[in-house]
């Protein structure tokens, strides 16, 4: 029998992971959380973000501002890097089942700014939470298309999180 770990908010927290989100030179008032929770099937993944930059049409072949892509990448690195394109540490897309884009296992739904802020919970049956441990999660400026291959073209990247497990001691 598994031994439960403490609840947080109804959940058990025995098999959570997250990512403080922390915005770069791009997007620097940009932070939040990431919650992975295993659930029945697959992944309960929450997310919390304030800071995030309002919607601006794109213009002229311009991308737009927004939505803003959301994924997971191959690596659990954080560095900036050059400013005016940061975060290229945390590599590519996560993608094991080696998925044409949209299907990846690292591809989530665009987070809408209101005002800066963005909530949403969404079910993936596409991982564990302990596949995701030491992964990165991004938040894009732009959308992402769902067909381009590799990524979606979603643009620079605005903010990073490493993924760390949940311990009873955090709550």
């Amino acid at each position: 029998m598994r031994r439960r770990g403490k609840k947080m908010n109804g959940m058990d927290t025995g098999n959570i992971a997250y990512a403080m989100i922390k915005g770069g030179p791009l997007a620097p008032d940009l932070d939040g959380n990431v919650f992975f929770h295993d659930v029945k099937g697959g992944v309960e993944v929450m997310v919390e973000v304030r800071g995030l930059p309002p919607y601006k049409e794109g213009k002229n072949g311009e991308k737009p501002i927004g939505p803003h892509g959301f994924h997971l990448h191959e690596k659990g690195i954080c560095e900036i890097g050059d400013p005016s394109d940061p975060f290229t540490s945390a590599g590519g897309h996560w993608n094991p089942g080696a998925q044409p884009h949209g299907n990846h296992a690292g591809d989530f739904p665009v987070l809408f700014s209101n005002g800066g802020y963005a909530r949403m919970s969404f079910f993936t049956n596409k991982f564990s939470v302990k596949d995701v441990v030491g992964k990165g999660v991004i938040i894009h400026q732009s959308p992402d298309d769902y067909r381009s291959q590799p990524s979606g073209d979603a643009g620079k990247r605005l903010a990073c999180g490493v993924i760390v497990p949940y311990t009873k001691s955090q709550t």
